[in-house]
């Protein structure tokens, strides 16, 4: 047997003969390592093995805990897994390239993103610098990087960060997936934009998470709405896009990001704030977690909109416990994320490269906005949210048209049209519309279908 194998058997072994009950938590990966004597490493695979066999699960506080194995019969948990699949239709749509415009896709052209100077930074004949190293580094992420991203966030938002304070990811979607495990548990209740970024809706129906809609508003979310759901449902956490929302591409402004984090402390959740468009210059907002401190605001970060959906780097920015906690449950799920990508995107920052790609991007999303915004005034189609200097403006559709059907006509004729129905937590009384990504836009095909349809 391996050192993995032994450990496990001997822990599956305490946990059948009762000496480990449920309810029970497992020692941390330091302690369990020193008790065996073998390596993290060794550890971290055992308990994965665990989690995957149902023997333990993680808790909502620290560490694992042992659970009742049960094994569900045939056609359990099918519901939860078809409804989050089907969510993530619109996100296979994007994956694929058979659409000859885009106006729904939720990313840049890459040409927008990956610059020469991308290019050139990974083939470049470079010294091996930290995180270039074989191995798997450590499980908070490249240090450099994390020093980089705590100047920028004292910077643009005006908080004070350690490093400690900082855990690198694979992207935001990988950042959200550790918040779920590490605060929520089957059955939990948590509060989300609606419309909101459908791809976390997914997630959390794999949970088996409840999901309550707050309303959105130009402005934000509508600070009455939550007070009244969240003194109705009590939840656990508050998902939300601050800066440039996605899909509606309003911003919240000042007197909500008050009301918001009031209402917060009043009814004891925290904020998980995802913020992908945080480091462009065209947006004029630091977030909830300038005003919050990271007192009871989770951040939520990604190069993926900025930089490159390829590179998968992202980042979680929290108070130093709530980051140890998620950098344990990353070991245990990931083990670490990318060094050498890493390293890479240290590298961009440090010389410079990304300040100035995002002055480019910048100017290049002005244009883009004035321009789509014009085409839409000039045929009479107003927006919901005026833009606020990210990549989305909304439409509100009228009142007899499906969105749906109207994504299918656009499909038929080669565009790929994003419904406002698919961000709604309930579809059916969601707000129906569609997400214009204004680097995809300035299409007159596009253009012409537009008008065609609305004025049926």
């Amino acid at each position: 047997m391996t050192l993995t194998e032994t450990v496990l058997a001997e822990i599956r072994n305490r946990i059948d003969e009762n000496i480990l009950q449920v309810g029970d938590k497992l020692p941390s990966i330091r302690l369990a390592a020193k008790e065996f004597g073998v390596s993290k490493n060794t550890i971290v695979e055992a308990y994965d093995r665990l989690l995957a066999a149902g023997y333990v699960k993680a808790r909502q506080g620290y560490g694992f805990t042992v659970v009742d194995r049960y094994t569900p019969q045939s056609g359990e948990h099918l519901k939860h897994v078809a409804e989050a699949v089907d969510i993530a239709s619109l996100l296979s749509a994007q994956l694929e390239e058979t659409f000859s415009i885009r106006v729904g896709d939720g990313r840049p052209p890459p040409s927008w993103t990956e610059e020469s100077e991308v290019r050139r930074h990974l083939g470049r004949g470079r010294k091996p610098g930290p995180g270039d190293e074989q191995g798997y580094g450590a499980a908070m992420g490249l240090p450099a990087l994390r020093e980089c991203l705590a100047i920028g966030i004292a910077e643009t938002r005006e908080v004070q960060v350690g490093s400690d304070q900082i855990l690198l990811t694979f992207g935001a979607n990988h950042a959200l997936d550790l918040v779920i495990r590490r605060f929520l548990v089957p059955g939990d209740t948590v509060l989300v934009d609606e419309p909101g970024y459908y791809p976390l809706f997914a997630k959390l129906k794999l949970a088996q998470v409840q999901m309550v809609g707050v309303r959105r508003l130009p402005g934000g979310p509508d600070p009455e709405d939550l007070k009244a759901k969240a003194q109705a449902v009590r939840p656990k956490l508050f998902f939300t896009q601050s800066v440039a929302h996605n899909p509606t591409g309003g911003t919240t402004g000042l007197p909500t990001a008050h009301a918001l984090l009031t209402v917060a402390a009043q009814y004891g959740f925290m904020v998980v704030e995802d913020e992908p468009f945080i480091d462009l210059p065209t947006v004029r907002s630091a977030g909830l977690a300038a005003l919050d401190q990271f007192r009871s605001v989770i951040s939520v970060g990604t190069f993926a909109k900025t930089l490159s959906a390829s590179l998968r780097c992202g980042y979680i920015a929290a108070n130093a416990d709530i980051i140890g906690t998620l950098a344990e449950l990353k070991m245990l799920t990931t083990v670490n994320s990318s060094g050498h990508v890493e390293q890479l995107v240290h590298g961009l920052i440090a010389e410079g490269h990304y300040r100035r790609h995002l002055k480019r991007l910048g100017r290049r999303i002005a244009r883009a906005t004035e321009s789509v915004v014009s085409n839409l005034e000039r045929q009479g189609i107003p927006l919901f949210a005026e833009p606020t200097g990210g990549y989305y403006v909304y439409l509100d559709l009228p009142d007899h048209m499906d969105d749906i059907a109207l994504a299918r006509a656009g499909a038929r004729e080669g565009i790929f049209i994003a419904p406002g129905s698919v961000f709604c937590v309930d579809r059916d009384r969601g707000r129906h519309g569609t997400r214009i990504n204004i680097a995809r836009a300035d299409s007159p095909a596009f253009y012409d279908f537009l008008i065609r349809t609305l004025d049926r």
